[in-house]
């Protein structure tokens, strides 16, 4: 019986993988949903990214846009962001969008990484495992730098909401299982 991998098949797999955890990142930052459902969600609505109600949510960017969107004016209304706050509030939402989606490997790759022995196949993920992970730390710090700026604009009121909500949400995300940072 044989196995093989296919090189395309690993190439995506990885760039959905980072994808998924860059944009897990970007929401655990935003927030949690006030209350917990209190059941699946009626036929048609979506519960969020992430949830049991709507798994495309995570593969379709305009659910994903518009759950972000919808969280992001929920918390506005929470901190009772004033006309002085806006640009601050305005560029912490900016900072906080999923990164654009990466380039799909073309036929001229696919073909470039059939060529490869195993050994160079491994030395080429090995580099682009680096590169996809120096490019998502560099995301997340950037966002965590955001974060920080906007907390500081924040009045101290505003500051014990902001910390709620993101307490709420790291406690929220421990009950997914393992495989996500827990607060």
């Amino acid at each position: 019986m044989k196995f093989a991998i296919k090189p395309s098949a690993s190439i995506n797999s990885f760039i959905l993988a980072g994808l998924l955890a860059t944009v897990g990142a970007s929401a655990m930052a935003q927030g949690a949903p006030t209350a917990p459902p209190a059941g699946p969600p009626a036929a048609g609505k979506s519960a969020g990214p992430g949830h049991a109600g709507d798994r495309m949510a995570r593969h379709d960017p305009a659910k994903m846009q518009a759950w972000i969107a919808k969280r992001q004016a929920e918390m506005k209304a929470k901190l009772k962001i004033t006309p002085a706050q806006e640009g601050a509030w305005s560029t912490y939402t900016a900072a906080m969008q999923p990164p654009a989606r990466g380039a799909r490997p073309t036929a001229e790759d696919r073909a470039a990484f059939a060529k490869l022995t195993t050994p160079e196949r491994i030395d080429k993920m090995r580099a682009m495992r680096t590169q996809r992970m120096t490019e998502m730390s560099a995301a997340m710090d950037k966002r965590g730098d955001a974060t920080k700026a906007f907390y500081a604009a924040l009045s101290p009121e505003q500051q014990k909401v902001f910390d709620a909500e993101h307490m709420r949400h790291a406690r929220h995300g421990e009950h997914h299982g393992p495989g996500q940072k827990k607060g």
